[in-house]
């Protein structure tokens, strides 16, 4: 029989980590599968009841070069966030130090441009140069350094090995002309110095790595946020007493009170009483269950109105919020980031360029007449300079940069460059209702009045009675009344039926309001107005009726507003071939209604978050690339398992934080703006990595000086170093083109 244990793994900064620390522990004793979530620093091991055991997993983590934090729990995983914010401040503190350093160095470096340097002696600034660079390099540089040597201690090499080659070649080749010039003297002359390369790269690269681990954050706060919504205590009958006991006590079959405005502990069946419930966390509906006795209720839905008394039948991780938090996990671990081309090639050109190196070493120290060991050395380090991946490192993220901080400036946060680089390719746009296409908030569209009353008559009577209610349809009926400047009347004898009505006198006659179910207890005839009824029905509108004394008076038809945005980015995006769908918890015929007006010929009704979320996974397992669009908690799980999760700012911070994309207002043409900005930011993507590899692929022969022997061609570091500064301006410059490419 299988069994599941989940570890913290510290250490982890990118997918080669995962795939390493995945590869060591598949290999132990009775290990079924894993799966390592970057995101969360989780490792979840599938494994035989025979088996290494937990000492085993730490020596493989550990032996790996990565951090054994325990197993997971929530007192733990606190621990990780904790230790993740420390992990961000930290990166924030080196960033700000090598910026200024690498300032200073680039100064430094550039003596002829300030008059105050020029009495300096050229040694004396160099030492000041290795001095300011030193730090830069292996303190603000350490964490690539450190995943460098993981890797080769695995055999393995990444964009770290990169980073690492490319800082070294410059910073010792640099070293070694200050403190023992006479070594390259013979071949390039004066020695010059690249510390400032050395510095700018490694300050650069870890504003990159800044970026993409306060991403990783984000995602981890919203499981976090989550975890928060559960009530820390349930009120739990025993014998005759209710005694307060921590939600993590709670077993199967125990009675729960629950009073007016509290959370709902866990899961369970209504036993006593009455009430409606807000379960807006799972279904994205704004107005309010009724909950009688045999309906079954969820942990952290909150109780609006009457107390109730319920059977717990499901504790911890079997809730409904525990399965939201576990689908986001699992979205996260199953969505592989996009494999930037710098990092697929990675495995090859760092193994390639260090061969280039020592061939060019071997070749101009032994095959080249009157050739010396400076000559040699001048010709690898040349090669490794020249191939350094600057312009490579710098092709994806400086146009990433530009395409952010143009989202940005127009409403659109965009989270990563995975985010911003899968976004062109999407086939299919799903859509949550509530809150996303529609405001979200109940709204009188209709009012009917029967023969011999007006609608101003109708909604007089409808305001007066409401006007002791919270419930979402009284504020819709409160806010047309004041709308309309109508004063409620005085009522008497008001009295409430929990999910039905309620009752009052209002100028010594009995009037009703309520939902049709309540007007047949009531005994009030509905055959007079029954067509509008179906009417309003097949319209998707919820209706309200009122009666006074006993005859039907009128009818009032509530419905959640569309955006005035949601026409148009829906006639945009069919326009730009792709395919859109609708997915909500509500009933059939709202849901229907809201499609048909907009447009959307595919919709899925009654949905719980995992439902949706089984929609989206479907989708993808056919081939599509699919965007969800959201705004609420039961739409977490369906962002996360999407390609691209995209969160309506307005909406709540679990989905924001869950999601890719942030439009900071309601304004759904933003959508397709950031699908257009996707498209526009990958098309300077591949010119750019164009631009690096054919650089590379000229470059790198040049200073090996292959073509020496023939047309006397060769290249000195720092020329080498020009180069390479040539070709990542280049790339900057085209990057920051987007600007007036990108047309909105």
């Amino acid at each position: 029989m299988s069994e599941e244990v989940t570890v913290l793994v510290g250490g982890m900064t990118c997918a080669a980590c995962v795939r390493r620390v995945e590869g060591a522990l598949k290999k132990l004793t009775g290990v079924n599968s894993v799966s390592v979530n970057l995101v969360t620093r989780q490792a979840t091991i599938v494994h035989e009841t025979n088996w290494a055991g937990i000492e085993e997993i730490k020596k493989a983590i550990e032996d790996q070069g990565y951090e054994f934090l325990g197993v997971l729990d929530d007192e733990r995983m606190r621990g990780v966030l904790d230790s993740g914010r420390r992990e961000i401040a930290d990166l924030k503190k080196k960033f700000f130090v090598g910026a200024f350093l690498s300032i200073l160095t680039f100064i430094g470096s550039m003596s002829h441009w300030f008059p105050f340097l020029h009495h300096l002696p050229a040694g004396a600034l160099n030492i000041g140069l290795f001095v300011m660079t030193t730090p830069v390099v292996f303190w603000v540089g350490r964490v690539f350094l450190i995943g460098a040597w993981k890797a080769a201690k695995n055999l393995t090499m990444d964009m770290n090995t990169l980073v690492a080659v490319g800082i070294l070649a410059a910073y010792l080749y640099s070293t070694v002309v200050t403190f023992l010039p006479g070594v390259f003297i013979p071949f390039s002359g004066a020695g010059h110095v690249y510390f400032d390369s050395a510095a700018i790269l490694t300050t650069l690269i870890l504003l990159g790595r800044l970026l993409e681990t306060k991403a990783k954050m984000k995602t981890a706060a919203a499981i976090d946020r989550l975890m928060m919504l559960q009530p820390k205590t349930a009120r739990v009958l025993r014998g005759n007493e209710e005694i307060d006991v921590p939600v993590e006590e709670l077993v199967v079959g125990d009675l729960i009170v629950v009073r007016p405005g509290e959370k709902v502990p866990t899961d369970g069946v209504v036993q006593f009483g009455s009430s409606a419930v807000d379960e807006s966390m799972l279904t994205g509906e704004s107005i309010p269950v009724d909950k009688r006795e045999g309906d079954v209720v969820f942990g952290a839905t909150i109780n609006k109105s009457g107390s109730f008394i319920f059977q717990a039948t499901k504790v911890r991780k079997e809730t409904a919020l525990a399965g939201i938090i576990r689908l986001i996990e699992e979205a996260q671990t199953v969505k592989a980031p996009i494999q930037r081309l710098a990092d697929r090639v990675a495995a090859v050109f760092v193994p390639v360029v260090f061969f280039l190196g020592i061939i060019t070493f071997i070749v101009w120290y032994y095959a080249i007449p009157a050739s010396a060991l400076n000559k040699a050395l001048l010709h690898a380090i040349s090669v490794l300079i020249v191939a350094c991946p600057c312009a490579l490192g710098l092709a994806t993220p400086t146009a990433v940069m530009v395409g952010t901080g143009l989202g940005a400036e127009n409403g659109i946060l965009i989270k990563s460059g995975e985010s911003l680089e899968r976004a062109y390719q999407l086939t299919d746009i799903v859509f949550d209702k509530t809150g996303t296409l529609t405001t979200g908030k109940a709204e009188v569209s209709d009012i009917v009045a029967a023969p011999g009353k007006t609608k101003e008559e109708v909604l007089k009577l409808a305001v007066s009675m409401e006007a002791r209610s919270e419930h979402p349809l009284a504020e819709a009926i409160m806010k047309r009344g004041k709308e309309e400047g109508i004063v409620p009347e005085r009522v008497d004898g008001f009295e409430a039926f929990s999910g039905l009505g309620v009752k009052v006198e209002i100028g010594g006659k009995h009037v009703f309001l309520g939902s049709a179910r309540f007007m047949e207890e009531m005994k009030v005839e509905l055959a007079n107005m029954r067509a509008e009824y179906e009417r309003f029905s097949q319209e998707g509108k919820t209706c309200i009726f009122i009666a006074e004394e006993g005859r039907l008076v009128g009818l009032i038809g509530v419905r959640d507003k569309i955006k005035d945005t949601a026409r148009e980015a829906v006639s945009v995006l069919k326009r730009m071939g792709l395919h859109l769908a609708m997915v909500t918890g509500d009933n059939r015929y709202t849901a229907e209604a809201i499609a048909k007006e907009l447009g959307i010929e595919q919709v899925w009704f009654g949905l719980l978050p995992e439902e949706k979320t089984r929609i989206v996974s479907r989708m993808k397992e056919a081939g599509r690339v699919v965007a969800m669009v959201g705004d609420g908690i039961n739409d977490a799980p369906a962002l996360s398992t999407a390609d691209i999760g995209i969160a309506i700012g307005a909406g709540t911070d679990v989905a924001v934080e869950a999601s890719d994309i942030t439009l900071i207002t309601d304004d759904l043409t933003s959508v397709p703006k950031a699908i257009s900005l996707s498209k526009i930011t990958m098309k300077v993507i591949r010119q750019n990595l164009y631009w690096a590899f054919s650089y590379n692929i000229i470059a790198v022969p040049l200073a090996a000086g292959v073509f020496y022997p023939f047309f006397g061609l060769s290249l000195t570091p720092e020329i080498c170093a020009a180069a390479m500064a040539l070709s990542s301006v280049s790339v900057v410059t085209n990057s920051l083109s987007l600007r007036k490419r990108w047309k909105k």
